[in-house]
C-alpha cells in the first residue's frame, strides 16, 4: 500500500507527495499539465526527445526532465501559439534544455499583461465604439458582403 493511500490522499493528489526527483506516471503527467493522455502518446510519437524509462507490460515513467520538456511543448503549442512543426524546428535549433527552460519558467506565474482591444472586440462585448470605429467596420462589411455575392456569381470550374 502506498503511503498516499495511508495518508488518504487520492491518486490526483499523490503526485505532489512525490519528491521532485521522482518518476511520474502518464496520468500524474496528465493530471500535473492538464494534457489528456492519448496526446502526452502522441506527441512522444512527434517529439524524439521526449523518452520515458518504460517498464514491463509497457507502462511510461516520465523522469524530471520528461516533465519540464513535456511542460515546455505545452507551453509553447498551446500558450505561444507554436504549431508541432514550429516547436520541432525550435528544439532542432535550441535543443530540448532550451524548451524544458521554457516550461520551467511556464511554472512561475506571469505579470499581467494589459488587455489590448480593437474595435470589432469592443463591438461585440456591446461597448459604444467611437464614430470613426464604426464607419470604418460598416464600410469593411459592406465590401465583404459586395465580394460574397461576386463570389456566389462567379463561373464554377470543374477539375
Amino acid at each position: 500500500m502506498s503511503l498516499a493511500v495511508v495518508a488518504g490522499l487520492d491518486a490526483n493528489k499523490a503526485a505532489s507527495v512525490k519528491s521532485p526527483e521522482a518518476f511520474r506516471t502518464i496520468s500524474e503527467v496528465s493530471v500535473e499539465l492538464d494534457v489528456p493522455q492519448h496526446v502526452l502518446r502522441f506527441w512522444e510519437s512527434r517529439f524524439s526527445q521526449i523518452k520515458p524509462t518504460k517498464r514491463a507490460g509497457g507502462r511510461r515513467y516520465y523522469r524530471p526532465e520528461d516533465v519540464d520538456l513535456l511542460r515546455g511543448i505545452r507551453s509553447l503549442l498551446y500558450s505561444d501559439g507554436y504549431t508541432i512543426k514550429g516547436v520541432q524546428k525550435l528544439l532542432r535549433e535550441k535543443g530540448a534544455r532550451f524548451v524544458a527552460d521554457v516550461g520551467r519558467q511556464s511554472l512561475v506565474p506571469a505579470a499581467p499583461r494589459p488587455k489590448k482591444e480593437g474595435a470589432v472586440l469592443a463591438f461585440r462585448r456591446g461597448r459604444d465604439l467611437a464614430e470613426e470605429e464604426r464607419e470604418k467596420l460598416e464600410i469593411l462589411l459592406a465590401e465583404l458582403v459586395q465580394l460574397k455575392a461576386r463570389l456566389r456569381q462567379a463561373p464554377r470550374f470543374q477539375f
